[in-house]
């Protein structure tokens, strides 16, 4: 499969700037899988594709305000550190992405207010350092409160406060907090529309994806299948997996709420097409001829 089939103009004016409210209000495209007919429809409808016995799995991974702005302690050059993961919570050392590269080195210190402010220890990529955070107080507070949101790439414009809210599904795990980017198929889900599939008799469940800048990166290979994925962390529990497992064995649908929740299950997939629990990295690719 190359790269060069998935291409197609799409006209700038096309792609919102913002999310619809409600986040159901959104368009659905349905696709029959035996007969290749493709429908037009609102996300709310998704409900008419659910059985009861039905397993909507979702990735609760919280998005944190990941993107940074600062200036460097010397020549007051701006600088924009992106926060990847923490490596060390002892020390504040972070893995972290800066723009422009060419002006931060080993040793530069960057200043975001009078209180906060890092030093770089080690670069890891072309644009990648690793970098220590010196702040007296509740870091990921501070962060929450100083950091912006990362918007997609594609989305022109400054992110706003609301984005805080809007580009997080609205069921996002306080205790699991870690991406980089929302879980985006998820963001269309309603408190409402929970309910109703719940009523329905669907089994909701959890596991946890942490989406990392890979997200954002381009396919730029021919061959998809010489392209690489950034490793992103995960966890399955015993208890998703079972409930999944069930659904499987009374032949019901599985139904994974977007690509991070589809990686998660194929990285675990056994012989069987049952799922095993655990946590880990994982990199997986699933490109055609492959199929889930």
């Amino acid at each position: 499969m190359k790269l060069s089939q998935f291409k197609y103009p799409i006209p700038k004016n096309l792609i919102a700037k913002v999310p619809k409210s409600p986040r159901d209000q959104c368009k659905l495209m349905v696709i029959n899988r035996e007969t290749g007919e493709m429908e037009s429809k609102k996300f709310k409808d998704v409900l008419n594709y659910m059985d009861a016995g039905d397993v909507l799995v979702l990735n609760d991974s919280k998005v944190f305000n990941a993107r940074l702005y600062g200036t460097k302690e010397k020549t007051k050059a701006k600088i924009e550190v992106f926060l990847l993961r923490q490596l060390s919570e002892e020390e504040n050392i972070w893995d972290v992405v800066v723009d422009p590269a060419r002006k931060v080195r080993i040793g530069n210190r960057i200043f975001f207010t009078k209180n906060l402010y890092c030093e770089v220890i080690d670069n890891t990529t072309s644009r990648g350092r690793i970098v220590r955070f010196n702040y007296q107080g509740d870091f990921s507070k501070y962060i929450e409160k100083l950091g912006k949101t990362p918007l997609p790439p594609y989305i022109k414009r400054e992110s706003t406060e609301k984005d805080k809210d809007d580009y997080q599904t609205i069921y996002a795990n306080d205790e699991k907090v870690g991406s980089v980017a929302a879980p985006t198929a998820g963001m269309h889900f309603t408190k409402d529309l929970l309910k109703k599939a719940e009523a329905k008799g669907v089994k909701i469940v959890f596991l946890t994806l942490h989406i990392g800048l890979g997200t954002f990166r381009l396919v730029e290979v021919e061959d998809l299948s010489k392209h690489r994925m950034d490793s992103e962390y995960y966890e399955l529990s015993k208890e998703t997996a079972d409930i999944i497992n069930a659904a499987i064995n009374k032949k019901k649908k599985v139904i994974a709420v977007g690509t991070s929740v589809a990686r998660v299950l194929e990285t675990n997939v056994i012989t069987s097409r049952m799922v095993r629990y655990g946590k880990g990295w994982t990199d997986k690719f699933v490109h055609p001829p492959q199929t889930l």
